[in-house]
C-alpha cells in the first residue's frame, strides 16, 4: 500500500519530468493558448495558487468567464488523472501545478497570492 509520502514523491517526480504543462492543459500549443494568454494580457484572468485560473475582476466579459470555466474543467480532469496515476490527492496536484504556473507566469499578468488577492507579477 502506497503511503501519502510515497504518493507525493511520485507526484513530484512526475511533475518534475516536465509533464506539468500537459497536466495543466498547457501543452506547447493548446487550443486555448491564444485566448487564454490574450485574456491574461488584458487583465481579465489570472493564475490561482490552487492550479486553476480565476476572474481578476467582476467586470470581465462573458467570453472570459466561459474561458475560465473551460480551462478549469480541462485542468480538473488532468489533475484527477495525475492523482489517479500517482496515488496523490488531486487537490495536491493542483497546488503543485499552481506553484509552477504562478512561478512561470509572464510579467504583467495577474496571480493570486496566498491571501486571495490579485497581484500583478
Amino acid at each position: 500500500m502506497q503511503t501519502r509520502r510515497d504518493a507525493l514523491i511520485a507526484l513530484s517526480r512526475y511533475l518534475g519530468a516536465g509533464l506539468l504543462a500537459a497536466a495543466a492543459g498547457l501543452s506547447p500549443v493548446p487550443a486555448a493558448a491564444g485566448p487564454l494568454e490574450d485574456a491574461k494580457g488584458k487583465g481579465y484572468i489570472g493564475e490561482r495558487p490552487d492550479g486553476y485560473v480565476g476572474l481578476v475582476s467582476g467586470k470581465a466579459p462573458s467570453s472570459a468567464r466561459k474561458l475560465v470555466d473551460q480551462i478549469n474543467k480541462q485542468r480538473r480532469a488532468r489533475y484527477a488523472d495525475i492523482a489517479k496515476r500517482t496515488g496523490a490527492d488531486s487537490r495536491q496536484v493542483g497546488i503543485l501545478a499552481g506553484r509552477k504556473l504562478i512561478a512561470n507566469a509572464r510579467p504583467g499578468t495577474y496571480v493570486m497570492d496566498g491571501r486571495g488577492s490579485w497581484k500583478r507579477k
